[in-house]
């Protein structure tokens, strides 16, 4: 019953846009209704600027790690009580929670299931899970938007070679199936979540870093 608390928890934790909240609260308006129509830290740059934009990209991190955090509790509870079961796949539940999370981010419960692409919440997670895969590929992600201007590119990089980092460095973790398979699943849920981005990256009629959506 932990375990399944943490993921309704964790689920109900990433369903909280900030996006949304700000926005409604400064601007009175659906953020979804507005720029981009995504609900996240880069149309809220459009919309409100650079520290609300700040603000949201950390809050949306944030919950994510939360969410993978309450994993660990949850599944710590089971392993102290001696199952053997939950020893031998220690590391699924904080995986699950953290998939939840960026579900909720994406489909969130409150706001009729319309929310972002979860790509803070998702480095969230995995910088939780597996820190340095996620910096190496972070950092990669960074200097390709600084290049290019483009937040989306930078977002695809990180989805697409996060999984590769994870598997190259799969014996530095104690549960590395896990993370592995996590770091698939969200790479390619984020992959599609961005495949009108990819379209229009293709057509070269992708808004940059700093202008307004077309």
């Amino acid at each position: 019953m932990d375990i399944i608390l943490a993921g309704i928890i964790a689920y109900l934790i990433g369903s909280i846009s900030f996006s949304y909240i700000f926005v409604k609260k400064i601007k009175k308006a659906d953020i979804r209704k507005l720029g981009s129509g995504n609900a996240g830290a880069t149309n809220t740059l459009r919309v409100l600027g650079k520290g609300p934009a700040i603000l949201v990209l950390l809050l949306d991190a944030l919950k994510g790690a939360v969410a993978v955090f309450i994993g660990f509790l949850a599944e710590m509870v089971f392993i102290n009580t001696g199952l053997s079961f939950f020893e031998q796949y220690s590391g699924w539940t904080p995986a699950l929670s953290g998939l939840l999370a960026i579900l909720g981010h994406n489909y969130p419960i409150y706001y009729g299931f319309r929310g972002g692409k979860g790509v803070a919440t998702t480095i969230g997670v995995i910088a939780t899970l597996v820190f340095f895969p996620a910096i190496y590929v972070g950092i990669v992600a960074i200097l390709a938007i600084v290049v290019t201007k483009y937040v989306s590119l930078g977002s695809l990089i990180f989805a697409f070679f996060t999984p590769f980092f994870v598997f190259l460095t799969m014996n530095h973790y104690d549960h590395p199936i896990s993370y592995f398979f996590l770091t698939c699943v969200v790479g390619i849920m984020s992959i599609w979540r961005h495949r009108t981005n990819i379209q229009r990256l293709l057509s070269g009629t992708e808004s940059k870093l700093g202008q307004k959506s077309k």
